[in-house]
């Protein structure tokens, strides 16, 4: 219940729930590939945008659905245990609320984009929790733009090294 394919455009839909499992985000992100949309539904509750609730205290900050999918893929080791959000963007709401509703959570990683956008948030982000006493933040950057393009790079470089091969 967390991701499904919506019926008119056939986006991907990540869905956010509250702390008592009722969904209240979504964010789309258009699937075909002529298609590049992505935004939130309206309506939703960015306090509560994709994301996932572990046992341990850290928590890994992302700005979209598929950079934490992806991300995921890139580090399955034990995914399970730790927690994750996306921000659907660069608003700290989503963060903020899992900070809120997982008290045990000690240590963040921000893993935003590695582009001038992303660099300001990461940085804005980290004062802002520094604030509020968390004193273990840190960055986590892609090789690339972003964990999307670092998962796409290893795949084509994997069908390269199968091609050869052959």
């Amino acid at each position: 219940g967390m991701i499904y394919e919506s019926a008119d455009y056939h986006n991907a839909v990540f869905v956010g729930k509250d702390k008592d499992g009722v969904s209240v985000h979504a964010h789309k992100r258009g699937s075909g590939s002529e298609s590049s949309y992505k935004g939130n539904v309206t309506g939703s509750d960015p306090k509560y945008s994709f994301h996932w609730t572990g046992k341990s205290g850290r928590l890994y900050v992302f700005e979209a659905p598929i950079d934490l999918l992806s991300f995921l893929t890139l580090y399955q080791k034990e995914w399970e245990q730790h927690s994750y959000v996306a921000l659907c963007g660069l608003s700290e709401q989503g963060l903020f609320q899992m900070l809120e509703d997982v008290p045990y959570i000690r240590q963040v990683a921000l893993c935003l984009d590695r582009d001038r956008a992303g660099l300001q948030a990461e940085e804005r982000i980290q004062k802002n929790l520094e604030g509020r006493g968390y004193r273990e933040v840190f960055p986590l950057f892609p090789s690339g733009k972003d964990w999307n393009e670092d998962l796409q790079e290893l795949m084509a470089k994997g069908r390269r090294e199968n091609l050869q091969m052959q």
